[in-house]
């Protein structure tokens, strides 16, 4: 069986990614393992559909030992299913430098099932360069890839987009580069081996004492959409991520916010209640922020827990 990792930083628009390749192959079996940091999975139901085989591993990175063991036993799970591919989608935190590991870890469990194939990092047109001052883990995500895929390129200055290509093939000169828009590669990778039969292998920089803050605000009935667009703009400078699925009075909606972009699409997907995930920048201090926002915009009840 065929492994691809999925790889890049909060927002890139890896599940808008994995969408397209899932519409452009409706005849081949393919299996999900998605991973997010939060408890709380909001990725998982925007890729649900008949006949899909998913697995979700929540509340931390795959690739930290918090987690490891739990991938280790999905893949093992997957690989006794019919399918023809899997795909990985790790969080947007995570660092994917042990991935080799991983694998020695399933070869021994259950023998020589996966291909490993190659790994794709989308890459954030708009943002990458302010993420990847921060985070050392967006350059292990791209030193670990066989393709970079440059998204949003439509809004972003070429000029940007240029020293960004420039950033990434410092990082890794081997690289095959691709631009586009909307997580739509052009390339049909899919039964491809992307691999150059050489693995990057580093212990990953997640660890369960370095594993961010993530919180989840539920609430009831709907709220105006504006006054939440403007709670989320104030607590996106504390956060690394916030998305979810929420009522609001211009219908049902999927929400995410990347720094200070607020993204917002009508869907037909929701959970039990309105929910928004939070991934803090600052730790327990965005518990602040979020309430002292939420009682200025919105003002309704609210709770807010762990994961």
């Amino acid at each position: 069986m065929k492994l691809y990792l999925l790889s890049g930083f909060l927002g890139a628009g890896k599940t808008t990614f994995l969408n397209h390749v899932l519409d452009q192959n409706p005849d081949k079996k393919v299996g999900i393992i998605m991973n997010e940091f939060g408890k709380i999975g909001i990725d998982g139901p925007i890729l649900e559909r008949d006949g899909l085989e998913m697995v979700e591993l929540n509340r931390g990175s795959i690739f930290c030992s918090c987690l490891q063991l739990s991938f280790v036993q999905a893949m093992v799970e997957m690989s006794k299913m019919n399918l023809d591919y899997l795909i990985v989608e790790s969080s947007g935190l995570a660092d994917p430098s042990n991935i080799s590991e991983v694998l020695d870890c399933v070869k021994a469990e259950v023998g020589d099932v996966y291909q490993y194939s190659g790994s794709i990092c989308l890459v954030d047109g708009l943002h990458f360069l302010e993420q990847d001052d921060e985070l050392e883990t967006i350059k292990r995500q791209i030193q670990c890839s066989h393709i970079a895929f440059i998204n949003k390129v439509e809004d972003a200055p070429a000029e940007q987009v240029q020293i960004i290509s420039d950033r990434i093939n410092t990082y890794n000169p081997s690289i095959y580069l691709e631009k586009g828009s909307y997580g739509k590669l052009e390339r049909p990778f899919l039964g491809e081996d992307l691999t150059d039969e050489k693995t990057f292998y580093t212990p990953s920089l997640n660890t369960k004492e370095n594993k961010p803050k993530t919180l989840h605000l539920t609430f009831d009935g709907q709220v105006d959409q504006e006054k939440l667009n403007r709670f989320i703009e104030q607590v996106s400078a504390h956060a690394y991520r916030i998305k979810g699925f929420v009522a609001t009075s211009q219908g049902q909606q999927e929400v995410h916010g990347v720094l200070s972009q607020v993204e917002w699409k009508a869907t037909d997907k929701e959970l039990d209640q309105s929910t928004l995930v939070f991934i803090s920048k600052i730790g327990p201090g965005i518990i602040k922020h979020i309430s002292d926002a939420w009682k200025a915009e919105i003002g309704q009840p609210m709770k807010l827990g762990n994961g």
